[in-house]
């Protein structure tokens, strides 16, 4: 570590370019696995500055929490767009969490230089620092029912905040303590959002920065339920590039920054905005949408739709006007049950005539677009599963399915990748599915050919593909999204299926050929 004495600001620096100054500092002197560890991916003074732009706050009293604050870059920019926008403000109470035993001398030193700086300008401020864990802090905030020991809460103006992001084990205290908001294993980030929200006063403002891994999938949907039903959301800011928001770092993550407000009558439109990275950040694109297409508070998901261009608007309206999904067509998805870990006693490379009955297995290296490749040569995954009174369990009957993977890699243009499968493929009663499979199947009968190549077929095309970017921001496919994907009209699907089995042409060309032919085509719109 190095000695915080020898770092001094600059004349006239602002308090945001020396906390930034300090962050870098900081960051060239620990590990990443440091980081890691406390999820720690420090804001560039680009993206703090713009964060506190986007706030509104307005009197001659403020009151500000930064719960995750580093070393308070984003307490910084926001103070100093609120004193230079603010002529009648007087007073600021700032409320700083940070548990970084390593971080706190830094953060120390730049929050003394903020002191001056807003003192200089004949406003008054207290600043009160806890080392506390701030989820344990103040976990009273999150009962759904106060009791006798329950503390009195302190709200807040403005909530500005660059979460730690990692994931919790169920046991851990702070996901127990937040366990109206977590469904599984919580990621800390969406514990400190849901957190912030209820310290908001009424009409106060709530700026993140995050992963949009929130924004779908079951995981979440307490969280969505929970936040949305609270906050009010005005703005969202998406970088294009995965690599820019945090390079500093050398983080790849796909974030978003969000501004809302707590309100209780909801505004009608909300503010979406994008860039590349950081050098854009000052000219991003900007479109305004009706709230619902955004997210809509009364459906059961809560799914944040995040379109950026002309193009995926022209998407996202395309698929809002279907109103068929896999339930209403009486297909189900399911997560392929067998599990190579436990399994390995059953699984085998090659079929041995004569030997133990065996079924295929199919993982997802042998789907690919339209296409089902199996057996292939991995030492690593076996092609075979043998089939005995243990094995049956976790098998499933030989009939028609579509495979779809559950994750796509960096390699990878599509998000979904999905392969058609037909009963008589191979002569088996079973067949295995690798657990890092979805299946879809019609439980009660059998999917006919011209679905199963339907389906595929917009699954497989850039249109789906495009739409399921823009609520889903990881390489994840949930089969809770699937379930919920808006779908055509099932005689269009039979119709699409048809027209592909006629061709005989399963290229992901010819997919995309005939998916343009039968909705709007999706073109290179010009942006505003």
């Amino acid at each position: 570590m190095f000695d915080t004495n020898s770092i001094q600001p600059t004349h006239y620096e602002l308090p945001s370019f020396f906390a930034d100054r300090l962050g870098e500092i900081y960051t060239a002197s620990v590990t990443q696995q440091h980081k890691k560890e406390n999820g720690q991916f420090f804001t560039p003074v680009e993206i703090a500055l713009f964060m506190a732009s986007l706030s509104e706050f307005n009197g001659n009293f403020v009151r500000i929490l930064d719960p995750g604050s580093g070393t308070s870059i984003l307490s910084c920019a926001l103070i100093e767009k609120i004193i230079n926008n603010n002529k009648y403000l007087k007073y600021i109470e700032l409320v700083i969490y940070e548990t970084d035993t390593e971080l706190i001398p830094i953060l120390k030193k730049s929050l003394k230089y903020l002191k001056n700086w807003v003192e200089n300008k004949n406003v008054e401020i207290v600043i009160t620092f806890y080392s506390s864990d701030f989820v344990l802090h103040n976990s009273d905030a999150l009962k759904e029912t106060p009791d006798l020991f329950t503390k009195q809460i302190n709200l807040f103006d403005v909530v500005i905040s660059n979460p730690p992001y990692f994931k919790l084990s169920i046991e851990d205290e702070r996901a127990i303590a937040a366990k109206i908001v977590v469904n599984g294993h919580p990621n800390i980030y969406s514990i400190f959002m849901a957190l912030s929200a209820k310290l908001l006063k009424e009409d106060g403002e709530l700026i993140f920065i995050t992963p949009r891994s929130y924004a779908s999938g079951s995981y979440f949907r307490a969280f969505r339920e929970y936040f949305f039903n609270i906050i009010d959301l005005d703005k969202a800011h998406l970088f294009v590039s995965r690599k820019e928001a945090f390079n500093r770092d050398k983080v790849l993550q796909e974030v978003v920054i969000i501004k809302g407000t707590k309100r209780n009558i909801a505004e009608p439109f909300v503010e979406v905005s994008s860039s590349s990275g950081l050098n854009d950040l000052a000219t991003p694109k900007i479109k305004i949408f009706p709230k619902n297409d955004i997210v809509n508070v009364e459906s059961k998901e809560k799914v944040l739709y995040l379109p950026t261009s002309n193009e995926e608007e022209v998407i996202l309206n395309i698929f809002q006007s279907w109103s068929g999904n896999l339930n209403k067509y009486d297909i189900k998805i399911s997560t392929g049950p067998v599990v190579s870990f436990r399994s390995w006693d059953k699984i085998i490379e090659n079929y041995e005539d004569g030997a133990k009955q065996t079924a295929p297995l199919f993982w997802l290296h042998n789907v690919k677009q339209m296409i089902l490749e199996w057996p292939i040569e991995n030492k690593k995954k076996g092609q075979y599963i043998i089939i005995d009174r243990k094995s049956e369990t976790i098998l499933i009957p030989n009939k028609n399915y579509i495979f779809l993977r559950r994750f796509s890699s960096k390699d990878d243009k599509n998000r979904l990748i999905a392969a058609p499968y037909f009963s008589n493929f191979i002569r088996s009663d079973f067949i295995g599915v690798e657990n890092k499979l979805n299946y879809i199947y019609r439980q009660n009968g059998y999917l006919e050919r011209n679905e199963i190549v339907g389906l595929c077929t917009l699954l497989n095309s850039t249109l789906f593909d495009a739409f399921f970017r823009i609520f889903n921001g990881n390489v994840n496919v949930s089969a809770t999204e699937l379930r919920d994907m808006p779908l055509p009209p099932l005689e269009i699907i039979h119709e699409i299926g048809n027209t592909i089995i006629l061709s005989n042409n399963y290229s992901v060309e010819n997919v995309n050929l005939i998916v343009n032919k039968y909705f709007e085509p999706v073109k290179n719109y010009e942006e505003n």
